[in-house]
């Protein structure tokens, strides 16, 4: 048995997400081959090597400031110190000799903390606004500490240490550790290549007036979106009418070149459902019996072509359920296929403005807009309409309330687990 054919199975009974999300985990490795890129183009991509330090940071000891380099032991310890000032050390122009016993060395901030002549150094550095300036010498107030305004080399990073780990999703702040390495190119996972799809003679593209009896195609443009968010390499294959060869046919070729196929609604048991059957022509196809709401059945399987399996997800048909469902149940088995090892959000509690009774065994995502009570504190305020097709719903909504499977009934006030739209799109 294949490891789509194991993780892709269905189960008899309902499971929760997070049982369905932990044999992904357990059986489903990355697809994607790994690719050099420059750094410079390495924000969003996830990482396929271990980042390491090929040098310290910073490389040498510097000064936090614009100042003066002084031996900590030169100094009064009674009052005032008056020191030569014998020196001037810019960044990126180190002082040319060993700094002395004595004296003081005027340096700037980032510039390299010069040695002393028996491998000590100038150990203290004043911030200038608290020094006086008289002719050749300064005069240093009293009370600062042993390696003050002092960067020792290496305190941040030190050569060899693992900065970031394959599976990592790179972020600016990571790009600027990368570059402050001296890395050129990073080594990232290839883009997921990812075919989306829509099927119907109901369905309808954008560009023309709405016929009679049809629906314009708002699913795939949203699923397009948010495999885009995630750094898919994402092909608009487009709408396949009601005609069984031709979905057969469109979904034999995207299969030849890409590394998932996704879809929205079309995967029922119904006369015009022709995918189901495709699907298990050319490979496999189950249906996941998810205890959430929204959305009902999730189809996972495969087509086989050449010995290659490509996945396959087939999502629910309602706008709302299938971004619900992208982002809780599609979106961790995408990061899984693109290499990537944190798959799950981060929640936040808020407090709830709202009472609601729940079904248990069931996971539930109401849409809510956040707003700040007389505290301070974020309250979710749930959106009033609950229907699968209302997309208004999503867009005047800040996140999700997640209602875990235990969850029976909400108060107003009780404290509940909310996901940010932001940090999923």
């Amino acid at each position: 048995m294949s490891d789509l054919d194991d993780c892709f199975k269905a189960s008899d009974q309902p499971i929760t997400v997070a049982e369905a999300i932990a044999r992904f985990s357990d059986n489903l490795g990355g697809i994607a081959q790994s690719e050099n890129v420059p750094v410079r183009e390495a924000l969003g991509r996830i990482l396929a090597s271990e980042l390491t330090a090929r040098h310290d940071i910073p490389p040498h000891d510097n000064s936090a400031v614009d100042g003066y380099a002084v031996y900590f032991d030169d100094l009064s310890q009674d009052g005032e110190t008056r020191l030569p000032v014998t020196g001037r050390i810019a960044a990126g122009h180190p002082l040319k000799r060993p700094a002395k016993r004595g004296e003081a060395v005027q340096i700037f901030t980032g510039a390299p903390v010069p040695e002393g002549a028996d491998d000590t150094g100038p150990d203290t550095i004043f911030m200038v606004e608290d020094c006086q300036v008289e002719g050749d010498e300064v005069i240093l107030p009293s009370g600062i500490k042993r390696d003050a305004n002092h960067r020792k080399a290496g305190e941040d990073v030190k050569t060899g240490d693992v900065i970031l780990s394959p599976g990592h999703k790179l972020r600016p702040q990571d790009v600027s550790m990368a570059a402050s390495l001296g890395y050129a190119e990073v080594e990232v996972w290839r883009r997921l290549k990812v075919a989306v799809f829509s099927t119907g003679d109901e369905i309808q593209d954008v560009g023309a007036p709405l016929e009679p009896g049809h629906i314009y195609d708002a699913n795939r443009y949203s699923l397009i979106s948010m495999l885009e968010q995630l750094g898919c390499d994402v092909t608009d294959v487009g709408i396949f009418p009601d005609v069984p060869g031709d979905i057969r046919a469109g979904l034999w070729q995207a299969a030849d070149n890409h590394d998932l196929l996704v879809t929205s609604g079309g995967v029922s048991k119904g006369e015009e459902d022709h995918i189901k059957d495709i699907i298990e022509d050319l490979g496999a196809l189950n249906f996941w019996n998810l205890a959430i709401k929204p959305g009902r059945p999730i189809a996972l399987g495969h087509i086989e072509r050449e010995g290659v399996q490509v996945p396959f997800i087939g999502l629910p048909g309602n706008p709302v359920a299938v971004m619900v469902t992208f982002l809780r149940i599609a979106r961790p088995l995408i990061l899984l296929l693109s290499g990537a090892k944190d798959l799950e959000p981060k929640l936040f509690q808020v407090v709830a403005g709202f009472d609601i009774k729940k079904k248990p065994g069931r996971r539930e995502w109401l849409r809510a807009r956040l707003e700040q009570d007389e505290a301070g504190k974020a309250v979710a305020v749930k959106f009033e309409a609950e229907g699968s097709g209302i997309i208004s719903s999503m867009v005047e909504s800040d996140g999700l309330v997640e209602l875990p499977e235990e969850c029976e009934l909400v108060k107003q006030g009780d404290l509940v687990d909310f996901l940010p739209f932001s940090e999923v799109m």
